[in-house]
């Protein structure tokens, strides 16, 4: 006869949440959990119209809900999440991939009644999510980006429009959607065909001269190719009426941030970026950033205004949610994603993340110079978060060490590899000394 197999007692598990519920989110179809002891019946699919959603707050008000968990499902989650905030309700936003390796859930009611289990526990990890101005000023700039980018389509569809009628701008003018060739295309499309009159639109600053850019403008003026011209310009100017208006509202929001902060903003440091970027806003990004934080991130390599705007709309204007910056590059996805097993290393890789504030840490890792392998982009990328993170947090300010310090480290490096290098094969390295 066997002995069978002592068991292990049970862990006793309090409930951290025990006003917890939990919905998980459809296209057409919300289905809600509360703790069984509140309603005979504790598990209700909703409809996903506000009328709905209103009766789904006030049956979790019945059932003495307080916080609700949910998974960010496309986005179908935003319109639920707003309203059970605007309620008051503490709603907890969880990404699907700490919950979806658990295996027998085969519904929506097992579903909603699983993720309301994790949540009651403590089990689930809330996604960062701004609140308040911080929200609304993501969206801004979430749309500003969305307007750049159909922006952008029309000058392609410009540039292909040239092509058709044998204008090879792109040959002399760098971007066809600057200074010159702007000026150049509008006068094609007011009906001006004469090469050296178009010419006389170049700037100053453009490398090619203007008999130089008169030779590719004698083009063949088929009336099909220049409507063509003219709508893709139309378009393009109405996405950038739209870009404009876009700047106007999120100048407003930053000095609502900015009232509300109340920051003592010492003297503005020179800029560190001269030259305006192409598509910046139409406002000084720098002075309204320093004005909010107090701190100008644009001292930091590769942090331009725009894209220090940017990264403060994805990760807000303290970065209090991160207790320090490893946690900061770790939600990031810019640290090593350490497995160990059994005191040995298996994978160092970071993990794969779709975040917009870790695809513009790496832009700036790029602007910096840091190219090459993706390893050395996302070191680089990690250091500039670091930066960013002390800097928001804790006010340090940021100062350039300079070349000689870099190229002092590096050569430290190097000596440190050789000494080990040698050693393994049994010498010792001795310094030369110096000629006399």
């Amino acid at each position: 006869m066997t002995q069978s197999k002592r068991r292990r007692p049970e862990r006793d598990f309090t409930p951290t949440h025990p006003d917890a519920a939990a919905i998980d989110i459809g296209s057409r179809m919300h289905v809600a959990a509360v703790p069984p002891d509140r309603d005979t019946e504790p598990v209700r699919a909703f409809g996903t119209c506000t009328g709905d959603l209103q009766r789904l707050a006030d049956w979790f008000e019945r059932c003495g809900v307080r916080t609700v968990a949910m998974e960010s499902t496309g986005v179908y989650w935003i319109p639920a999440y707003e309203l059970l905030e605007q309620r008051g309700f503490e709603v907890v936003l969880v990404n699907a991939r700490d919950a979806k390796h658990v295996p027998g859930r085969k519904s929506d009611i097992s579903d909603a009644q699983w993720l309301r289990r994790l949540h009651e526990y403590g089990l689930l990890r809330a996604s960062f999510r701004p609140k308040g101005e911080l929200a609304a000023l993501r969206a801004y700039l979430r749309q500003r980006e969305r307007l750049l980018d159909y922006s952008a389509s029309h000058i392609q569809h410009m540039q292909k429009a040239l092509m058709q009628m044998n204008v090879q701008l792109h040959h002399v003018v760098t971007d066809i959607a600057g200074e010159t060739g702007m000026g150049i295309i509008r006068a094609v499309v007011a009906g001006e065909r004469d090469p050296a009159v178009l010419a006389t639109h170049r700037n100053r600053r453009c490398h090619a001269s203007e008999e130089e850019i008169a030779a590719v403008l004698a083009g063949n003026w088929r009336e099909e190719h220049v409507f063509a011209l003219g709508q893709a310009l139309e378009l393009y100017d109405a996405y950038h009426a739209k870009i404009a208006e876009c700047d106007l509202r999120i100048e407003v929001v930053l000095q609502r941030l900015r009232d509300a902060a109340a920051k003592p903003a010492g003297r503005l440091p020179p800029a560190r970026h001269r030259d305006k970027t192409a598509n910046a806003p139409t406002f000084d990004a720098r002075a309204a950033l320093h004005a909010v934080l107090g701190v100008d991130p644009t001292q930091i390599h590769g942090l331009g205004p725009s894209l220090a705007l940017k990264l403060v709309g994805e990760c807000g204007t303290d970065l209090s949610a991160w207790p320090n910056a490893k946690h900061f590059t770790s939600w990031l996805c810019l640290a090593p994603a350490n497995k160990i097993s059994g005191g040995k290393v298996l994978s160092t890789r970071t993990r794969r993340s779709g975040s917009r504030a870790a695809a513009l840490l790496r832009l700036a890792a790029v602007t910096v110079g840091s190219v090459g392998k993706a390893k050395a982009v996302t070191a680089t990328a990690r250091k500039i978060a670091v930066l960013f993170y002390n800097m928001l947090r804790h006010g340090m300010e940021y100062t350039d060490p300079g070349a000689s310090y870099y190229e002092d480290r590096y050569r430290a490096r190097v000596l440190a590899n050789l000494r080990r290098r040698a050693k393994s094969l049994g010498y010792v390295l001795h310094e030369m000394p110096a000629p006399g």
